[in-house]
C-alpha cells in the first residue's frame, strides 16, 4: 500500500466521526492560538514600554528628587540645573532641561475645557532631549522663557479635544486663570493602554511657575549627553556637581536625588520583558499539552471502535507498519489542521487590543507553536497507533 493510500484511509477514518475529530482539533486550535497570542501580548507590552523609554532618548539621563532630608535644601532647583552646564566639570553634557510639571491643569477654550494629563514647564532644549518634536507651528524660544511669555505647545489629544476640525495655532486658551497662546502642536506619539502620550502641553518654565506650580522645587532635570557612548560619563559628572551643591559626602551611599539612565533602564526592561514573555508562552503551552492528552484519548477510542476493521486489514495482509503509519497520520492530521486553524485565529485576534495592549506577532512563535502541535500529535498518537499495530488478527476479528 502506497503512502498516499494510507493518507486517504486516514482521512476517511477522521471523517467517519466528524464531531469527535472537530472537538480534538478545537483543543489544539485553542492551545496554538493561546501560545501565539500570549507571546504576542508579552512582546506588545515590551514594545510599548520600550517605546516610552526610547522616547526619553537613549542619550539622556533624568535626575529626580527622592525627597530625602525633608527640607528645601535637598530639592532640585533651577540653580542646580544651571550648574550642570559647565564645560569644565561636565564636558560631555550637551543640554540641560529643568522641568516642572502639573498633573491637574485644566485648559479651556470658548466654553470647552479639557483636563491635560501632563502640563510641562521647561526650556526649548527639552523638545530634542525628550525626542518630542513639534509637528505644526513652532516651539517656544529661550527669549520666551526669559520673559515668562505665556505661550504653549499642545499634544495631539489636546488639539482634538479642544479644537475639533479647527487649526489651534495662534488660538488663546485659559490655564489656571491665565491666557496662553498656542504656538505649536506636537507630533503624534505612540501610546500604551495605560497613558496617552499625546495628552500633554509644554510651555516656558517661567510661565508655568508663575501660573501653576510656583517657584519651588523642580520636578526633574533632563540632561542630554553629547554622545550616546558618554551617557555613563555624564551620569558621573552630574553626580559630582549635585553632590557638591547638596553637600553630599563623597563616600555616602544615600543621596537626596535619583538618576535614571534611559539606556540602562531599556536594557533592564528588555531582560524583564523576555522573562515575562517566556513565562506567558510556558503557561499557554500547558493548553497544548492538554490538547495532546485529548488526542490520546480520542485515538484510543478510535482504535477500540475500529478493532474489527484492523483485524480484517491485517488478515488481508496489511503489515504492522501500515497500521501504525495510518493511526500516526490520523493523529498528526488532527494536530496539523487544528494548528493551522489556531494560527489563523491568532492572526485575527492580534488585530485587536488585548488588556489595553496591541499584540505583536513574532514569526518564530508561530513556527514553534505549530511545530510543537505536530510533535504532540506524533507523541500522543504513538501509544494508540502502537496498540492498533500490535493487535493480532484473530483477536481483532473476535472483538465485539
Amino acid at each position: 500500500m502506497s503512502f498516499f493510500e494510507v493518507v486517504r484511509f486516514s482521512l476517511r477514518g477522521l471523517s467517519a466521526n466528524k464531531l469527535r475529530s472537530s472537538l480534538t482539533m478545537l483543543g489544539i486550535l485553542i492551545g496554538v492560538a493561546a501560545v501565539i497570542l500570549l507571546v504576542a501580548v508579552g512582546n506588545g507590552s515590551a514594545k510599548a514600554v520600550s517605546d516610552r523609554i526610547e522616547a526619553l532618548g537613549t542619550n539622556t539621563i533624568t535626575v529626580m528628587s527622592t525627597g530625602r532630608g525633608g527640607s528645601s535644601s535637598t530639592s532640585l532647583t533651577k540653580d542646580m540645573a544651571d550648574a550642570l552646564v559647565d564645560p569644565v566639570l561636565a564636558p560631555d553634557v550637551r543640554t540641560v532641561s529643568p522641568v516642572v510639571s502639573s498633573n491637574s491643569a485644566t485648559m479651556a477654550y470658548e466654553g470647552s475645557d479639557h483636563s491635560v494629563a501632563t502640563f510641562v514647564g521647561t526650556t526649548p532644549a527639552w523638545f530634542a532631549a525628550s525626542s518630542t518634536p513639534v509637528g505644526r507651528g513652532a516651539a517656544f524660544t529661550q527669549a520666551d522663557v526669559d520673559s515668562g511669555r505665556r505661550v504653549v505647545v499642545i499634544g495631539q489629544t489636546v488639539a482634538e479635544e479642544l479644537f475639533p476640525g479647527v487649526d489651534p495655532i495662534d488660538k488663546q486658551v485659559t490655564v489656571g486663570g491665565a491666557l496662553f497662546t498656542i504656538v505649536g502642536v506636537l507630533e503624534t506619539k505612540s501610546s500604551t493602554g495605560f497613558q496617552d502620550s499625546n495628552d500633554t502641553a509644554v510651555a516656558p518654565l517661567t510661565a508655568v511657575q508663575q501660573v501653576l506650580t510656583g517657584y519651588g522645587a523642580l520636578t526633574s532635570i533632563i540632561v542630554e549627553a553629547s554622545d550616546p557612548d558618554k551617557v555613563d560619563a555624564v551620569q558621573g559628572q552630574v553626580s559630582t556637581i549635585l553632590n557638591q551643591k547638596l553637600d553630599v559626602a563623597a563616600n555616602s551611599t544615600s543621596t537626596p536625588y535619583r538618576i535614571q539612565n534611559a539606556s540602562s533602564l531599556l536594557e533592564t526592561q528588555t531582560e524583564t520583558a523576555d522573562t515575562f514573555t517566556t513565562l506567558l508562552g510556558a503557561v499557554a503551552a500547558i493548553s497544548l499539552l492538554v490538547g495532546g492528552i485529548g488526542i490520546t484519548n480520542i485515538m484510543l477510542v478510535t482504535v477500540t471502535e475500529r478493532t474489527r476493521e484492523i483485524g480484517i486489514r491485517k488478515a488481508l495482509g496489511a503489515p504492522r507498519r501500515v497500521i501504525l503509519t495510518q493511526f500516526l497520520i490520523e493523529a498528526t492530521l488532527l494536530s496539523v489542521i487544528g494548528g493551522a486553524l489556531g494560527v489563523a485565529a491568532a492572526l485575527i485576534g492580534s488585530q485587536f487590543e488585548i488588556v489595553g495592549v496591541k499584540p505583536v506577532i513574532v514569526p518564530s512563535s508561530i513556527g514553534l507553536a505549530v511545530g510543537v502541535s505536530i510533535a504532540i500529535g506524533l507523541f500522543f498518537g504513538g501509544l494508540p497507533a502502537a496498540r492498533a499495530a500490535r493487535l493480532r488478527p484473530i483477536d481483532a476479528l473476535r472483538y465485539e
